[in-house]
């Protein structure tokens, strides 16, 4: 992307200075991105609310063209799409195609939706309906570790309840956003979407801000607390899709090498940058030394590289910053287990970890009780089913987790008492834009994805009829 531009009210804009973009891979600088400040904000703000009446009268079936015709633009582009991807996130080039073809198939799935009104009396002494109305502007807030695909999650929703938006993607990972900002000022009226970038600088304004109604924010759960309080001061509706620390059940009914090689995916895809990602696993005692070899070994033979090279299985880390938190973390777990495969740097340029594997630790090691969002899996020995699942339990987090098990109806019992918003069975990181995704606990608040991910951004209306 040789120019890349903010999108305000429809237009391609300059911002009030410029940031270096770093391809993790190397640390190097490769394009420069504008960045706004709190008049290119209000700006945004502004056209977007300008646009809601007219975007929001829309016919739904007008409004599912245009993000169609969005889908088919992002689709068409694909190719420098993923490329653009690579480049600033960090992930192997086939992953990047994924995102970007499931951004795509995402918002196809949005287009095709529709909350028809409810019926919920009708009778000789009334009717009552309810009704969804669009809330008006809403903040879209995204991270760096599925910078296109998140956005998606939260433009396809918002456009096809009839509001409008202003976006602004991570610091580090802004291009791949601005580049379909010019897909969005060729094909929807000037102001419906507006994308801007800052230096974490501009999330206050935002959460803040009178004139946006609505706040969807993907992210850490120390920040979404900062947007929920944020948002309090002008009764801003929110939807907050946090972190997590999921756990991973093995029962002892299960393949054992098996298990290893699908839990070993569900936590170093993305080089383990996924809130939804396998960050703990249990296993029985009576198998555990097995399942460890094979994680090891599957990390000692896993190929990490360059996103760009062909092969490569993990990219780097996205950011320094989240580089440096990992290597902080590592040198905790040689004090706190045995490390079987990784627990180091590689030495060469960009942010590079070699996948790690931690055994024989405790429940309150730091591996464990944090999210650590990176190619670092715990793994832990279990004798009493009870026991695990009180153990899998006893966190803070509740985004997701998964149960293993040769017997579907002894793991859907299982996975019925894990605290958390989506348990898959003998799976992990399957996510549909159909079906709701929500976090419990501290790991979020609200619905993304599905008819419930949908109405977030409604308001609903009760129509009262006396007869």
């Amino acid at each position: 992307m040789s120019d890349p531009k903010l999108l305000i009210n429809g237009a391609l804009r300059d911002g009030v200075r410029t940031m270096d973009v770093i391809n993790p891979a190397t640390g190097d600088a490769f394009a420069a991105c504008p960045l706004a400040d709190e008049a290119l904000l209000d700006e945004a703000v502004a056209a977007a609310r300008a646009a809601f009446p007219a975007w929001s009268a829309r016919p739904i079936d007008e409004r599912a063209a245009l993000v169609t015709a969005l889908a088919d633009a992002l689709q068409a582009r694909a190719g420098e799409f993923s490329q653009l991807l690579t480049r600033e996130q960090g992930k192997p080039l086939d992953q990047a195609g994924m995102e970007v073809m499931g951004a795509a198939f995402t918002l196809r799935a949005f287009a095709a939706m529709r909350l028809e009104p409810v019926l919920l009396k009708d009778d000789e002494k009334g009717k009552i309906v309810e009704l969804r109305k669009p809330l008006g502007v809403v903040g879209a807030i995204t991270p760096w570790n599925f910078p296109l695909m998140l956005l998606m999650n939260k433009l396809g929703p918002a456009l096809m309840a009839g509001n409008t938006v202003v976006a602004k993607p991570a610091p580090t990972t802004p291009l791949t956003s601005l580049l379909f900002g010019a897909l969005c000022a060729d094909i929807l009226p000037p102001g419906v979407v507006n994308i801007l970038c800052d230096d974490n600088d501009l999330g206050p304004a935002m959460t803040s801000h009178p004139d946006i109604a609505k706040i969807s924010f993907t992210g850490s759960t120390e920040t979404g607390k900062k947007v929920m309080q944020a948002a309090a001061a002008t009764l801003k509706r929110v939807t907050l899709e946090l972190g997590g620390n999921d756990a991973a059940i093995v029962l002892d009914d299960a393949d054992p090498v098996d298990t290893a090689r699908r839990i070993f995916h569900g936590a170093m895809a993305n080089a383990g940058q996924v809130c939804v990602a396998i960050k703990r696993a249990y296993v029985p005692e009576a198998m555990y030394e097995i399942f460890c070899d094979e994680l090891a070994k599957l990390a000692r033979a896993a190929i990490v590289d360059d996103g760009a090279r062909q092969g490569a299985q993990i990219g780097p880390i996205q950011n320094r910053a989240q580089f440096d938190k990992l290597k902080a973390l590592l040198k905790s777990c040689a004090e706190e287990g045995q490390v079987v495969a990784g627990g180091d740097v590689i030495d060469r340029p960009g942010y590079f970890l070699s996948p790690t594997i931690v055994r024989d630790v405790d429940d309150d090691a730091a591996i464990v009780r944090e999210e650590q969002f990176g190619p670092v899996l715990p793994v832990l020995k279990y004798r009493d089913l009870d026991d695990v699942i009180a153990r899998a339990n006893a966190s803070d987090y509740g985004l997701g987790g998964s149960i293993w098990s040769a017997d579907e109806e002894r793991a859907t019992a299982a996975a019925a008492r894990i605290q958390s918003g989506t348990v898959w069975v003998n799976q992990h990181l399957a996510l549909n834009p159909t079906i709701p995704f929500r976090g419990a606990k501290s790991s979020g608040i609200g619905a993304e994805l599905g008819a419930d991910g949908l109405k977030e951004y409604t308001q609903a209306s009760i129509i009262n009829i006396k007869r």
